[in-house]
């Protein structure tokens, strides 16, 4: 056999270096372009029917009266509650993990269960909603149950976000805090969590971003696709933007069609300007962040 000699096989090398990097670009490419044809798809179909009378009024079974207040309102109840829900328990759980708790099996144990859980597909949530929360503890398909299992869903991402940021934090600046007499309470409060804020924030908004479009789990729980009122309560029935936009998109009249593409682009407007502010706010107080 001869030996292959050190040309050839450097020839060799970049034209496969060059093939993987066309290969990634023509990736990256189409990815783009399906993107923006979906767009285009969805703001052509659904820009005639985005009014302000979508906005204010409420489900109808003609398309010419029906409008997305219900949804919207019952959106805004659940992201509500879900925050109010998954944010003080994810980053108190990350702070437990980052500031306290002792390398040890049980921890990484812990650590693992909690970056699987992040991977487990919304539906799964969803059922255990309906078991947990509609059944065993009879909240019903009440908005509660719904924000209950959004936060389910949220939580393992809204963790390990804060412990990213919390990570991020230097050693020193604790060993120095310590030094200076402080207590570990004092050193996260006054150093750690000021700093780790902006990467919180952004994790916190994101993740809520993700719940804001969910709808397998909350199809699980019960959340009602025609609701005629706005939720005043937390066991009141309710319906979302996502379950809103299925219905619409299910039913034979065209005129349906076009309502669910300008209630999707609600959505997307929703979800973009969340983003907005989560880069926003990463910005804003990194630039305050002086080591």
């Amino acid at each position: 056999m001869t030996p292959q000699t050190p040309e050839p096989l450097a020839r060799r090398r970049r034209l496969m270096a060059r093939a993987f990097e066309l290969a990634c670009l023509g990736a990256t490419l189409l990815s783009v372009v399906l993107l923006f044809v979906l767009l285009g798809t969805v703001l052509y179909q659904g820009l005639g029917s985005l009014t302000w009378d979508l906005l204010t009024r409420l489900p109808s079974r003609l398309p010419e009266r029906a409008g997305i207040k219900a949804a919207a309102l019952g959106s805004l109840w659940l992201i509500g509650l879900t925050t109010l829900i998954s944010v003080p328990v994810g980053v108190g759980a990350a702070i437990y993990l980052e500031e306290y708790a002792r390398d040890g099996r049980l921890r990484r144990l812990i650590q693992l269960n909690i970056a699987n859980l992040a991977g487990v597909p919304s539906i799964v949530y969803g059922i255990l909603g309906l078991g947990l929360f509609v059944r065993a503890l009879a909240l019903d398909r009440s908005v509660i149950s719904g924000a209950l299992t959004l936060s389910l869903v949220i939580l393992p991402v809204v963790i390990l976000t804060a412990q990213e940021a919390l990570r991020s934090v230097p050693v020193s600046i604790r060993h120095a805090s310590y030094a200076l007499g402080a207590t570990r309470w004092q050193t996260i409060w006054h150093q750690v969590l000021p700093v780790s804020i902006p990467g919180i924030l952004t994790g916190v908004i994101l993740a809520v971003s993700r719940a804001l479009g969910e709808a397998a789990p909350l199809v699980a729980v019960g959340a009602v696709a025609y609701v005629s009122f706005v939720p005043s309560g937390l066991r009141d029935a309710y319906t979302a933007l996502p379950i809103q936009i299925f219905d619409w998109s299910q039913r034979p009249q065209r005129e349906f069609h076009d309502l669910a593409a300008a209630a999707i682009i609600v959505l997307l407007a929703v979800l973009l300007c969340l983003n907005g502010i989560a880069v926003y706010l990463r910005q804003r107080y990194g630039k305050r962040v002086r080591w």
